[in-house]
């Protein structure tokens, strides 16, 4: 399942990501809340969790290809070392568009999950101070809860130093 291409059903994103989540073991993890957890302070509040335990799904564009950073609610996504890490001289924040065009989701409701083939995906090594943590399952009212390890092993995503 690492990082490899699932059929796309159809509907709309949780659907998705509910089907994405039922092959790798963790659709019945998928949390729901009546109120929105777009920004990852809501998120935790939802959850009742750290807000570092949350996992932004944030989309910066490194030399004009796409990456995924997966970051620690409590940090910031540092476009410098993202650049490093892409062996790329700069990287920036991704407009609405990039984000929808590079993931396939709508900016609040990015999900780690069923990803293009081909998209990097980097790890804030920050998340390695919790064993569960909680990334958007695709819409803005949702997120799944599931180990660290488990994230990064289904995503294909690679640990690295990306935050501030």
């Amino acid at each position: 399942m690492t990082g490899e291409k699932q059929g796309r059903p159809a509907g709309g994103s949780a659907e998705r990501v509910r089907a994405f989540l039922s092959i790798a073991g963790y659709a019945e993890e998928i949390l729901t809340f009546q109120e929105s957890t777009k920004t990852a302070q809501m998120a935790a509040d939802a959850a009742g969790c750290e807000l570092g335990q949350i996992v932004k799904s944030l989309v910066f564009v490194a030399d004009g290809k796409a990456v995924l950073a997966l970051v620690a609610g409590d940090r910031r996504g540092d476009d410098a070392a993202i650049a490093r890490e892409m062996g790329a001289a700069a990287a920036k924040m991704a407009d609405a568009a990039t984000v929808r065009t590079a993931t396939g989701y709508a900016i609040g409701g990015v999900s780690p999950f069923d990803l293009p083939e081909g998209l990097a995906v980097l790890v804030d090594d920050s998340l390695e101070r919790f064993e569960i943590v909680f990334p958007a399952a695709g819409t803005p009212k949702s997120m799944v809860r599931m180990p660290r390890e488990a994230l990064v092993r289904i995503t294909g995503g690679r640990m690295a130093r990306i935050s501030q």
